[in-house]
């Protein structure tokens, strides 16, 4: 086992929850990104690893998200954010100063799908177009 591997299962430990496969295969193998993504425009940072426990406890996520895993955002004051609410877990966008899920913008419905469509969409900053079942 990994070094990367002890510090997800740490993690999913640490938070009561099991991440989803293709978030688990990037942290093993990419582990981090922050970077501009053209021609979205937008910045897109994930935290490594090792950094997930200590992000989280700094914003007191799990108390204003239970069920929460802040996993990077935009480098501002926008947090990627897996909802554990439903199974299998979305990607949120919440603003650091936001008191609860009701100001949670839907991003996408897996972590390589979020990937996928980034360079063309960047962040959404209108959940409108889409409504979790």
């Amino acid at each position: 086992m990994s070094s990367n591997d002890d510090r997800i299962a740490q993690a999913e430990c640490h938070f009561g929850v099991r991440l989803p496969e293709d978030y688990r295969h990037f942290l093993a193998t990419d582990g981090s990104m922050t970077r501009f993504v053209p021609p979205a425009e937008d910045y897109l940072m994930i935290n490594a690893v090792a950094e997930l426990i200590e992000v989280n406890e700094a914003g007191d996520f799990q108390k204003r998200f239970p069920q929460s895993v802040v996993i990077g955002g935009d480098r501002s004051r926008e947090m990627l954010t897996y909802d554990f609410r439903q199974e299998p877990p979305y990607l949120v966008l919440l603003d650091v100063s936001t008191q609860d899920w009701s100001s949670a913008i839907h991003q996408a419905t897996s972590f390589s799908a979020l990937l996928e469509q980034f360079p063309e969409t960047g962040w959404k900053w209108d959940d409108s177009e889409h409504s979790p079942s």
